[in-house]
């Protein structure tokens, strides 16, 4: 009787607990000569990612409240070691690597973990900066140093659609965490950015406010190549679109439009360029940008890595690149966060699956 008890009670245990969706690789479409495998798995809620200097990789998570490392030591394009090296934080999204040292961003601080890579087991955090402002909605941080040397984080807007002081920026700080100041304003809610390979400029996606209709506003790609710019949330949306609530008060005339109007709530979350040189000479220097997929539509859109292709520095087009985790309707993968590897592949991060990818391009 005990033992036919525990089994129940095991079964209920297992039926509770939430499962991570499994990959059907099968279903994603990728171009010609491109194929997609799982680089790491049993990683609940992966989302933001970054690489050490020895090649480990670091990834945050919102949910989890965890940090992961994950080491491919015999370059077969696998995960061979996985480390937790964080544990009950707030909302550890946000992740940046810099003189051997991995930087945390939870809602309201920063952590750095010092000389990382040699400490994986159980490493020592320091608390870099104490007292930012923690709020649940939009308040999970985006995060990266960039060509200049200043640490970059997001602080998104407390709301759908609000006019607070000191939400809605991109704010940058020395690594130390001092001399914090605002790089740029009028950003609803960002939870990616990169910068261009050649110029620097600090490029950004931005998710459009909701409850306006299955098809508006757009979600946004943004340049931001000097200090100051205002991109002009609350008041207008996709460069000309006034807010039916705050869009009398300045007009869309006064902001910096996107470079790149995206899809109506897909969630446009990281981008990166592509650097490599695994893929064919007409993806480098392009933007891919990982959807994580809408809530706000009644036919839901998203779920996939789009590309936007430039010329002379401008963008040209917006398409899908790969696509598949929505089928009829359901969502079984949410891709989030993108990383180019040394050896060219790209790395797409899904806190739907709980797994990392790992996308290469073989020469026919």
């Amino acid at each position: 009787m005990y033992g036919v008890m525990r089994l129940f009670l095991l079964g209920m245990i297992l039926v509770c607990m939430p499962l991570s969706a499994q990959p059907r690789l099968g279903e994603i479409k990728l171009p010609p000569g491109f194929s997609i495998d799982v680089y790491a798995d049993e990683l609940p809620n992966a989302r933001s990612m970054v690489l050490g200097d020895e090649g480990t990789l670091f990834v945050g998570t919102r949910t989890a409240g965890v940090v992961y490392a994950v080491r491919d030591r015999n370059g077969d394009g696998r995960i061979d070691e996985r480390y937790t090296i964080a544990r009950h934080l707030n909302m550890p999204n946000g992740v940046a690597f810099r003189d051997r040292a991995l930087y945390v961003a939870e809602s309201g601080r920063i952590l750095r973990f010092d000389d990382i890579e040699a400490n994986l087991k159980q490493p020592p955090p320091a608390v870099l900066v104490a007292e930012l402002r923690a709020y649940s909605h939009h308040g999970w941080r985006y995060m990266g140093f960039g060509p200049d040397g200043w640490l970059y984080v997001s602080f998104g807007a407390p709301c759908n659609v609000c006019n607070k002081a000191g939400y809605g920026t991109i704010l940058r700080m020395k690594p130390n965490g001092s001399d914090r100041e605002v790089f740029a304003r009028g950003v609803r809610n960002s939870v990616g950015f990169t910068w261009h390979p050649q110029t620097d400029d600090l490029w950004f996606t931005d998710n459009g406010r909701d409850m306006l209709g299955d098809d508006l506003p757009p979600d946004e790609l943004n340049r931001a190549p000097k200090p100051g710019m205002h991109f002009g949330f609350p008041y207008c949306h996709g460069g000309d679109i006034p807010d039916p609530e705050f869009g009398d008060r300045r007009k869309c005339s006064e902001f910096t439009p996107p470079e790149q109007r995206l899809g109506p709530h897909v969630a446009s979350l990281g981008l990166k360029f592509y650097t490599g040189r695994q893929f064919p000479a007409e993806y480098h220097n392009q933007i891919f940008i990982a959807e994580h997929g809408s809530w706000n539509r009644s036919e839901p859109i998203g779920y996939r890595i789009s590309l936007v292709r430039l010329k002379e520095g401008k963008a040209v087009s917006y398409m899908p690149f790969a696509e598949g985790w929505l089928r009829k309707g359901k969502a079984w993968g949410r891709p989030v966060d993108l990383l180019v590897m040394p050896d060219g592949s790209l790395l797409v991060s899904d806190d739907k699956a709980g797994v990392i990818y790992r996308i290469v391009y073989k020469h026919k």
